[in-house]
């Protein structure tokens, strides 16, 4: 079976797969996780290779992008000491212990059992926050690890970098340790000054889908200049995305952003369903090729790096939360034992952990190894603790936290009001609906159990946009307007259904 059709299968098997996660509350990648190794296994399944530069660009660029525009800075500062244990130090850790197994089971060069270190190290944490959102868990929770992910990527890939470039003897830590921190401040710089340039070069462009091939194009751009210059292309690519973040709200048409928005939720999807894909193609000739002892073996290593990444986050957590608490650390934003719980079994390895393995290049000292056990990383974590988050959140007994329903009240009122106070000199029949609208508006956002509902203007809209599209169906079913005239038609009736809906059936607040 050709890779063609071996990924239009798994991308239909992954839509059916997402929606029974959402049925059954569990992380939709364990699901595609267990249906890529079974796919990949599949008789007459191709031998699929990818050149390491282009698996990096590929599945970091875009993904890292879309996980840095959503992290909010104040988050980060707010949590800087328990995100930074995470993000560096657990990520350290979790590299040494790998490294050392690495070296002791299965004799790996230094430099290789680093590298299979930095590989397995980065949690993933979109497939946490999945489960997480829907129990509305503590905030703090949630941003700790939001901001963990984004920023141990960047330490894991400094880290798998200079491993791989000492593998092929092209650094040397001493000599090149100086100018790699120098490249490292270099990188938020640019970054810093390609997120302005594209604001400037892209906010005259009001056609949607120009506005989306474009941010694709220069989400790769940066990232293979940042290469090509011999920046840190994870550095560039998170202040890029968050100085973008800020910046583009005021610069962007809201058609470009609903727009962007929804297609940048497909890609992501889509590059998960590719990777997983991947995975189970490169994993089948790895086990076909070993002797029954080197299987032995690499199985015995896969296993114990996996069993070792597990306990290394989960002892490190514990560890930090007892420590802080005792020494009065964590301030307004502590977390107590249950949080460090939860927060150690949030350790599923995910995108980053696979695409790291195929950048491996082929003639890379224990190449196979490595990618088996990155192989069993993934599968064994998202399994084994994606399936069981559930059940520990409800034995942990989290009480809801409603902080960012409070929010969003706090914030739908203050923009209501400004509505209705520019209003104030307009005595128009035209202001007075709609000052009934806003003022409407603000009532339902002062109950912060529910901001964001339907107002009874919204309802009454709802019903009357329903008889409009009826009415238009029929209009072209009839033959009284053409195909082009429809299409422009609905195109109205849908936005204007969007600009009626309640906002938090499109935005639920339980997702992260």
């Amino acid at each position: 079976m050709a890779v063609f059709e071996l990924t239009l299968a798994l991308l239909l098997v992954a839509v059916l797969l997402a929606g029974l996660a959402r049925r059954i509350d569990v992380p939709y990648p364990s699901l595609l996780a267990v249906a890529g190794a079974a796919i990949g296994f599949l008789p007459g399944a191709p031998t699929i290779t990818i050149e390491p530069d282009l698996a990096l660009a590929l599945f970091i660029a875009p993904v890292l992008l879309d996980a840095a525009f959503d992290t909010s800075p104040r988050d980060l500062k707010r949590h800087a000491l328990p995100i930074a244990s995470l993000a560096l130090v657990a990520v350290v850790l979790t590299t040494t212990a790998v490294a050392f197994l690495g070296q002791a089971m299965a004799g790996l060069p230094l430099a290789a059992a680093i590298a299979l270190g930095a590989i397995v190290a980065p949690p993933d944490a979109a497939a946490a926050a999945a489960v997480l959102g829907q129990f509305r868990p503590p905030r703090r929770l949630l941003a700790v690890l939001q901001g963990e992910s984004l920023l141990n990527d960047a330490t894991a890939i400094l880290i798998y970098r200079m491993a791989v470039a000492s593998a092929a003897g092209s650094f040397v830590v001493a000599s090149d340790a100086p100018m790699l921190a120098l490249m490292a401040v270099v990188s938020v710089v640019v970054g810093y000054v390609l997120a302005r340039l594209y604001i400037l070069a892209t906010t005259p462009i009001q056609d949607a889908a120009s506005g989306t091939v474009l941010q694709f194009v220069a989400t790769f751009g940066v990232w293979l200049l940042a290469e090509q210059i011999g920046l840190s292309a994870i550095i560039t690519m998170v202040v890029y995305a968050m100085i973008l973040s800020r910046l583009s709200p005021r610069r962007t048409a809201a058609r470009n952003r609903v727009s962007s928005y929804s297609v940048w939720e497909t890609a992501v999807f889509v590059l998960n369903v590719l990777a997983f894909l991947i995975m189970g193609l490169q994993a089948r000739p790895i086990l076909a090729g070993m002797s029954s002892e080197g299987l032995f073996d690499a199985l015995g290593l896969a296993l114990a790096v996996l069993a070792t990444v597990i306990a290394v986050r989960i002892a490190w957590t514990l560890v930090y939360g007892a420590v802080t608490r005792r020494l009065g650390w964590q301030g307004e934003a502590a977390l107590d034992r249950r949080s460090d719980i939860l927060v150690g079994w949030c350790g599923m390895r995910g995108l980053v952990t696979l695409a790291t393995a195929f950048a491996l290049p082929a003639s890379f000292p224990g190449r196979d190894p490595i990618v088996l056990s990155a192989f069993f990383v993934v599968l064994g974590t998202l399994v084994l603790q994606g399936l069981t988050l559930k059940p520990l959140l409800k034995r942990l007994h989290f009480e809801a936290d409603r902080s960012v329903e409070d929010d969003v009240s706090r914030g739908r009122i203050a923009i209501m009001e400004a509505a209705l106070d520019s209003l104030d000199d307009d005595q128009s029949l035209a202001a007075q609906v709609v000052r009934k609208q806003y003022a409407a508006a603000r009532s339902v956002a002062e109950n912060a159990a529910n901001p964001q509902a339907a107002t009874d203007f919204d309802e009454v809209r709802l019903r009357a946009i329903g008889h409009q599209r009826e009415a238009l169906l029929r209009l072209r079913e009839e033959g009284t307007i053409g195909d082009e005239a429809f299409l422009r038609l609905e195109e109205e009736v849908d936005w204007a259904e969007l600009d009626a809906a309640p906002p938090g059936r499109f935005q639920p607040l339980t997702t992260t």
